[in-house]
């Protein structure tokens, strides 16, 4: 059941996932952009139908409770309506609909002033003048990765992520947890590929440290 947009009515449960068939034909995206910017009704059931799901699953990565990503995601199909006429198609249009909810939840995020995130630099490991890892990284202990009910880790990883820098934070959750690649990333948060990189490889360096105290081994 095809859900409207937000000058039709809610999107507070969004219908389905993002169908990757449907974006892969850029014919038919350059239709329904055209039957958009016409104001064709059944097109923008059809953009919500298409993307809202994804919208919502990033925003839920993003924000501390449902209501914040709720909001956050009718912020960005508003957002996305007045800006139609602007977007000038170089990107996936599900591309340019995950950067416009990415930065509505960037400014929720800001404006609520959450709490005091850690610096990256104390989470990333240290190195000596030859190269080498100062302290070298500890194993964690299987037994207790395994025993971890799922929905215990992803809480507990969802919770520490919440403590990375803003940048880091945000390329973590679009590639590590949204599955979009390197260019899809790059292009949702403006930024270049050697950026997304570097940071999706920081982040995932101070997502290890936060966790290592619950896992690594330690001596008898």
């Amino acid at each position: 059941m095809k859900q409207a947009l937000p000058h039709h009515g809610d999107v507070s449960s969004p219908p389905i996932a993002l169908n990757s068939d449907a974006t892969g034909d850029s014919a038919s995206e350059s239709d329904l952009l055209a039957r958009l910017r016409a104001g064709e009704d059944a097109a923008f059931d059809e953009l919500t139908a298409l993307a809202a799901g994804r919208m919502l699953s990033i925003a839920r990565r993003m924000m501390p409770c449902e209501a914040d990503a709720e909001e956050a995601v009718q912020d960005a199909f508003l957002n996305a309506f007045r800006a139609l006429e602007t977007f000038d198609g170089r990107a996936k249009l599900t591309t340019w609909m995950h950067q416009i909810t990415v930065n509505a939840c960037l400014m929720k995020l800001r404006a609520k002033r959450r709490r005091p995130e850690k610096r990256i630099e104390d989470l990333l490991p240290n190195f000596l003048a030859d190269g080498h890892q100062k302290e070298a990284a500890a194993p964690w202990r299987r037994a207790d990765a395994a025993t971890l009910e799922a929905e215990e880790l992803r809480v507990l990883v969802r919770e520490k992520m919440q403590e990375l820098p803003e940048q880091y934070r945000t390329v973590l959750i679009l590639r590590d947890v949204e599955g979009l690649d390197t260019e899809e990333t790059a292009a949702a948060l403006n930024v270049t590929l050697d950026t997304v990189k570097t940071r999706l490889h920081r982040a995932r360096q101070a997502l290890k440290t936060l966790l290592d105290p619950y896992f690594i081994e330690r001596s008898q």
